[in-house]
């Protein structure tokens, strides 16, 4: 896997859009759905909301379209915070969230510290953006905008690996475990093209948020040890944090007449 980078990325650093609200910004994190085959037993536990059993597997990018964290093997029934969750209270293979930075969430997650999620009950889709008299209005949109801009590298990568791969159309006839470590080892594989290729020359699926699992369902899974004054609090300050970047941003775009 890749490390998630110390240094702000390019793609933010590089476009008034992003920087400097994003800055301290490392990639993006969402939830995807991989067909599984398991016992008939098991098979109500893996059965998603689109009725064919899966492996609810969590990624996390970087914006270079490289994945920094893969976690395969939960249930397709399994909600994506609860996956969340075990990524970061694994004893091994713990998702890598460098002091000060943070990723970027859709609204199936929580608006948190390391984890910035945009404003409920607001556009956000990009194309609710698109065409005449669709512009933002206000900072929350804007913000919900730039946001899901930047986000939609979760859903490419996504894309491209579903297409390069296309043991993944259909469930792989190996045990569950294998077909666990199969995703990974196909992240990993994916990295090295990547990196020494530097091809997409399979172009990304179309992507919605029924395929990468929540979109913007509420959130209504309660980690463990985050309930009470400090949920609250942490609840509080995520807030407070993302309407700050909100206003500044909104005060910048107003004051220049540049949209969006």
């Amino acid at each position: 896997m890749a490390k998630p980078g110390l240094t702000v990325s390019a793609k933010i650093r590089e476009s008034t859009r992003y920087y400097p609200y994003f800055k301290d910004c490392v990639g993006a994190i969402d939830g995807t759905h991989i067909h599984a085959m398991v016992p008939a037993d098991d098979a109500p536990s893996y059965r998603n909301r689109k009725g064919y059993t899966s492996q609810n597997v969590l990624a996390a990018c970087n914006f270079d379209l490289e994945f920094i964290y893969v976690l395969s093997g939960w249930e397709g029934t399994a909600h994506d915070s609860k996956v969340l969750s075990d990524a970061l209270t694994r004893s091994k293979s713990k998702l890598p969230v460098p002091e000060g930075k943070y990723y970027l969430v859709d609204c199936g997650f929580a608006n948190r510290r390391n984890f910035l999620a945009p404003f409920r009950g607001t556009r956000y889709h990009l194309q609710d953006f698109r065409g005449e008299g669709c512009d933002p209005s206000n900072q929350n949109e804007l913000f919900n905008l730039r946001h899901a801009s930047l986000r939609n590298v979760i859903e490419r990568i996504f894309g491209i690996f579903k297409s390069r791969f296309l043991i993944f159309k259909s469930a792989p006839p190996f045990p569950f475990k294998v077909q666990a470590e199969l995703v990974l080892a196909c992240a990993g594989l994916h990295n090295f093209l990547r990196r020494e290729c530097r091809s997409n020359e399979f172009p990304p699926e179309e992507y919605s948020d029924e395929e990468t699992n929540i979109g913007h369902e509420e959130n209504n899974y309660q980690e463990n040890g985050d309930t009470g004054t400090l949920q609250s609090q942490q609840r509080d300050y995520a807030n407070n944090w993302r309407d700050t970047i909100a206003a500044n941003m909104w005060a910048e775009a107003t004051g220049t007449g540049s949209m969006p």
